[in-house]
């Protein structure tokens, strides 16, 4: 693709950079009713469901303009959209598979925050194995009763819905048997658990199914094919937004060539310390490596094509990149990464973004999930190797003949 940007595109990024520097908000969103407000202020705005048809209240936005938007966002380090799972992977999963009646029932309400999502996939013991899942929907007078467990579901606790993966046949081999469900959280039966992390938060939970009943029309394409339907999901999950993550891992960067000059100048690190530097540098090779692949997926969607496989080497890339970079700020920082606000005072200047709410060692340590959430490093690998690079798969130890 062309990877400069045309005129077009210049003026566009002008117009949604003045917007973002007026409205984004001056002091963090502490709030689930502030950060919907916010996100129906973007909407509004025509940055959110920016590629959705617009008989479903999106914009038909081209993938260069939301990748515009993305880079200013994360230049001015805009709060992101609430309904994040909403947006990112279960609109684009029912425009592609869901019904009429089931997308003029739940997208625009996905646009506009007034309900949140999450995903009920993972389970204790399935996660990379997601197909080995054991939570049942069984069909009763049409309805579908389930019962399980499932764990690791982001904004569980503040979810008005879900999209739930269950066995629906344990009579077929497991990838045939699973069929993809919406599911309200508020019915009878849901039990939500936040689970606390070793950053303090607790936006992941665990979910318990005691005979929750959900109609039968909340049922995603064709019984016992929600494999197949997740994988769609997946890839939405996978891609991500690349070239706003780059920008605010580059804002990110700035923060820390400038920190490490402050530590010079106090005599806390050592003057022109050539292995920092050498650090410092793959850091910055990292970042364009990140970026040309992301202009690389932009330029697919550029042409109408759905994220495919490709996009798991976009989410191995950028997750342990992301550990790498953390790991080497705490490095930088020595005992100060482990301040509550960051840094020693005399480390910083009155021209900080005081929006910031995020710490070092925050970012440090949620860095550590990256390798996991959305399929781990080692699937991730494995979609790779089979079906981007079209290896052969490696044959399990107890089927070999001897």
């Amino acid at each position: 693709m062309d990877l400069t940007y045309s005129g077009e595109d210049n003026a566009y990024r002008q117009h949604v950079r003045a917007w973002f520097e007026e409205h984004t908000p001056r002091q963090p969103l502490t709030t689930m009713a502030e950060r919907k407000a916010w996100q129906k202020t973007m909407y509004q705005a025509g940055y959110v469901g920016m590629a959705w048809p617009k008989e479903f209240g999106g914009w038909e936005a081209t993938p260069m303009q939301q990748a515009i938007v993305g880079e200013e966002m994360a230049r001015v380090n805009a709060p992101p959209a609430v309904n994040g799972l909403g947006l990112n992977i279960v609109g684009p999963t029912l425009i592609h598979h869901g019904t009429v009646e089931q997308k003029q029932r739940y997208i625009q309400n996905i646009l506009t925050a007034d309900e949140i999502w999450c995903q009920l996939f993972s389970e204790p013991g399935s996660g990379s194995d997601l197909a080995s899942l054991r939570t049942r929907a069984d069909i009763r007078d049409g309805h579908f009763v389930v019962n399980g467990q499932k764990v690791w579901t982001s904004l569980g606790y503040a979810a008005d819905w879900g999209v739930l993966l269950a066995r629906t046949d344990a009579n077929v081999p497991k990838y045939n048997g699973i069929s993809y469900i919406l599911l309200d959280m508020h019915s009878p039966g849901v039990e939500v658990r936040p689970l606390k992390q070793i950053t303090g938060s607790a936006e992941f939970c665990e979910v318990f199914f005691t005979d929750v009943r959900a109609p039968r029309e909340n049922l995603i394409g064709q019984l016992n094919q929600g494999w197949q339907i997740a994988q769609t999901t997946l890839s939405y999950e996978r891609g991500g937004s690349l070239l706003g993550r780059v920008v605010r891992a580059q804002v990110l960067f700035a923060q820390l060539v400038k920190t490490v000059k402050r530590m010079e100048e106090q005599g806390v690190l050592a003057d022109h310390d050539p292995l920092v530097r050498q650090k410092l540098g793959r850091i910055c090779v990292d970042m364009e490596v990140l970026r040309y692949n992301g202009l690389r997926i932009l330029s697919r969607h550029q042409k109408g094509n759905r994220p495919g496989p490709e996009s798991s080497i976009d989410k191995l890339y950028r997750s342990e990149f992301d550990q790498r970079f953390q790991a080497l700020a705490q490095e930088i920082l020595g005992p100060y990464g482990q301040l509550s606000d960051g840094l020693p005072p005399e480390f910083v200047d009155d021209g900080d973004d005081q929006r910031r709410v995020e710490t070092w060692a925050f970012r440090f340590l949620a860095s550590k999930a990256g390798t996991i959430a959305a399929g781990t490093s080692e699937v991730q690998r494995n979609i790779i190797g089979e079906r981007v690079l079209g290896l052969p798969k490696e044959p399990r130890a107890d089927r070999v003949k001897k």
